[in-house]
């Protein structure tokens, strides 16, 4: 049903856009002129792919929560496109489209969104409670309860915890059997068991009874990895790293990944230079200083490199510290530097940065040496993140957000690891089309 809801939330607006248009052609244009024969054709098709990308850009259909969110999401991106394509026809000083079709498709649309919205959230509350989850482990506090977080966020695959048992719950031997009768009890239709669970015959014995009526098993790791897009930090030894990594053990994608990378950084070139007047008058009112901050940050096989950034910030002095983690809300920005914030163009320099292969566009957010330092001596295995080129955007970026403290360093860490381990070119494009949906609707946000 998710998937029915997404296809209908991508292509409805061009059903509109189709059916409005040969409406307009036949009946309503004098003379009536060939429809799919005329420029308006292929400008029709543009309109739709607008409203598709603005309607994936606020989140549609699948991250509006209440019927209220998903109004408001749905009319943006209904008058996000309709007044794209009237800046278009604006500047080329030609009626592209008519305007029954334009702002028919615009009326229209909203409905065929909700509609979609609506058919994803009986899929989300559908796949919850076909994935009704038990989980076996050592700790019962920490471990669980963010996992049950997770779940109850950004799942990748949405879940229902309704039950867990402690080793020595799990383990009793005889004719008790409490991991299978929990299963039955709770309808449970996944069973998760940690490191320490799978090396207990008792419980294994358990969920191999299980398996055979059709439950599914999974170890801590796989859970996490196909439903929660991250690796577990306390399930991880050195023998699980050793996976492949794309951009070190697979040559073309990663001379595909830099082209694509040339590529962008080029095309991007173009907004920065149209941005920087913008910004040096925006700076002479509102956040005085120099235009560009550079910092230096650890990039691949642990090299250090300036990033640049359009500077948001009061410059350093006697009264602002700068060794502070940045904060989502951080008192050191100016009021000109929190609109380049929330809008994330003060990354745009970046693509200097791409350009000369010391970032790419996806790829694990670089650290400050210091707090490379501080983390790669608390955190397991943390300067695995540095074999790889650094990125724009990351996995960690669009699922978490800012590292405002080690904590949640180490939260990101495993999403990072994720990505390590699933890196390629289609991955990648999913990132990118994530980061797309965070910037607009103000989601994640990394440092």
């Amino acid at each position: 049903m998710r998937r029915a809801a997404r296809y209908l939330s991508l292509f409805g607006p061009l059903v509109v856009v189709l059916a409005l248009s040969k409406v307009h052609a036949r009946y309503i244009a004098d003379p009536p002129y060939d429809y799919t024969g005329s420029f308006r054709f292929a400008w029709s098709l543009a309109y739709a792919a607008a409203l598709g990308l603005a309607a994936y850009a606020v989140g549609l259909p699948d991250l509006a929560r209440g019927r209220r969110q998903a109004l408001g999401a749905a009319v943006l991106a209904s008058v996000g496109g309709a007044a794209a394509v009237s800046l278009v026809q604006l500047i080329v000083g030609d009626a592209l489209l008519p305007r029954f079709v334009v702002f028919g498709t615009a009326v229209l649309v909203v409905p065929v969104q909700m509609v979609a919205w609506g058919i994803s959230r009986q899929g989300r509350e559908r796949d919850e409670d076909r994935d009704r989850l038990v989980v076996v482990g050592s700790d019962r506090g920490l471990e669980l309860d963010r996992l049950a977080a997770d779940l109850s966020t950004a799942p990748e695959v949405p879940a229902l915890l309704v039950g867990q048992l402690s080793l020595a719950e799990a383990g009793i031997g005889g004719i008790d059997k409490p991991l299978v009768q929990l299963v039955i009890d709770e309808r449970a239709s996944v069973v998760v068991l940690d490191r320490e669970a799978m090396l207990d015959q008792r419980i294994v014995e358990q969920a191999a009874v299980l398996h055979e009526s059709g439950i599914r098993i999974r170890t801590l790791l796989q859970f996490y990895e196909e439903w929660l897009g991250k690796l577990p930090l306390g399930e991880l030894e050195r023998a699980s790293l050793l996976f492949d990594i794309g951009e070190i053990h697979q040559a073309r994608y990663g001379r595909t990944k830099r082209l694509i990378d040339l590529a962008a950084g080029i095309v991007g070139l173009i907004p920065l230079g149209v941005l920087v007047p913008v910004v040096i008058v925006g700076d002479l009112v509102a956040n005085r200083g120099p235009l560009i901050y550079r910092q230096e940050r650890v990039g691949r096989d642990g090299t250090t490199f300036r990033i640049l950034k359009f500077r948001t910030m009061r410059p350093t002095g006697p009264d602002v510290i700068d060794a502070d983690w940045t904060a989502v809300d951080d008192p050191r920005v100016t009021r000109f530097g929190g609109l380049l914030r929330a809008s994330h163009l003060d990354e745009l320099p970046q693509v200097i940065n791409i350009l000369r292969g010391e970032l790419s566009v996806v790829g694990p957010r670089p650290e400050q040496p210091r707090y490379v330092t501080e983390l790669a001596s608390s955190l397991p295995f943390y300067s695995l993140r540095h074999l790889v080129r650094p990125g724009l955007t990351g996995w960690a970026q669009v699922k978490y957000g800012y590292a405002g403290d080690q904590q949640d360093a180490m939260e990101k860490l495993q999403y990072d690891f994720f990505y390590l381990r699933n890196q390629s070119v289609r991955f990648d494009m999913r990132i990118i089309g994530r980061t797309l949906r965070s910037v607009v609707g103000s989601q994640g946000g990394g440092r």
